[in-house]
């Protein structure tokens, strides 16, 4: 493929992610603005890992939006310190005790489970103005459920917010497929940081609707009562970056995808929505 066709491809796909998940509103125009702000290509996963946490930052910003709810951040939360920077009131969620107590003394903590029932805790009815997760949501059990829980934690015009891997990206169709101590002692011998004892240890995965097709999802999600969602697909990994000429091939297949708009095999989406 030459510089020209890769540039084409390009533009073709940040269209097709534009036409895709428009729509009239003003979550719509400030996801936009954001996007237009940062380079590309935006339709790659590393846009999404990259600018995830300023985004986030940007909507609450945008929004006004003080009061912002990490979930399951347990002992590697994003959020503590650039939220905290952009002057946000930061609290972490986490289903484990152990792993909130591996945050800095002082850190505000909400201790609960996002796919439980949290109709006899008041507290945290309409208690935040954003919720975030990065990496969680294909950990839960039941997502449809973890998605009517955000709604109750948000204020009217609160912001939620998830970052997960998708279905059918074929790392993580194997991950699903294997036994759960098979999948972690892969991830663990290719990443050593993984380990159990390690900043970022391996959890079993679901992928509970987790996917990049924004019909799917909006099937789960229009009937919760959100008044806005964005679904940002994004394609590409770097799993085989140790095996050249297989990981370039992989790259231009992505592309591919990307540039048709092809969710089928997305490999992260970004889903915001509005309360």
């Amino acid at each position: 493929m030459s510089l020209t066709d890769h540039v084409s491809a390009d533009r073709l796909a940040l269209a097709g992610l534009a036409s895709s998940s428009r729509q009239d509103g003003p979550l719509a125009n400030a996801v936009a603005a954001f996007r237009a702000m940062t380079p590309g290509p935006h339709w790659h996963s590393d846009w999404a890992w990259a600018h995830y946490e300023a985004l986030a930052v940007h909507l609450a910003q945008s929004f006004e939006l003080p009061r912002l709810l990490e979930l399951g951040g347990g002992r590697d939360p994003a959020f503590l310190d650039s939220g905290r920077e952009a002057g946000l009131s930061v609290t972490i969620n986490d289903i484990d005790a152990g792993e909130l107590a591996h945050l800095p003394a002082g850190t505000q903590t909400a201790r609960f489970d996002l796919v439980g029932d949290l109709r006899g805790r008041p507290d945290l009815h309409e208690a935040y103005d954003i919720a975030v997760s990065r990496m969680v949501f294909e950990h839960l059990p039941d997502v449809p459920r973890a998605w009517r829980n955000v709604h109750r934690l948000l204020k009217p015009g609160g912001v939620g917010i998830a970052f997960f891997p998708t279905l059918y990206a074929w790392p993580f169709v194997v991950n699903k497929l294997l036994p759960d101590d098979v999948a972690r002692g892969i991830v663990e011998r290719l990443f050593p940081n993984r380990s159990r004892d390690g900043g970022d240890p391996v959890f079993p995965a679901h992928y509970s609707e987790c996917f990049g097709s924004e019909k799917r999802l909006r099937r789960m999600l229009d009937p919760i009562g959100f008044r806005e969602v964005q679904v940002l697909p994004f394609w590409g990994h770097h799993y085989l970056k140790r095996f050249p000429g297989v990981y370039q091939a992989e790259a231009l297949m992505n592309r591919a995808f990307a540039a048709l708009d092809c969710r089928l095999f997305t490999t992260y989406a970004l889903v915001i929505v509005r309360k």
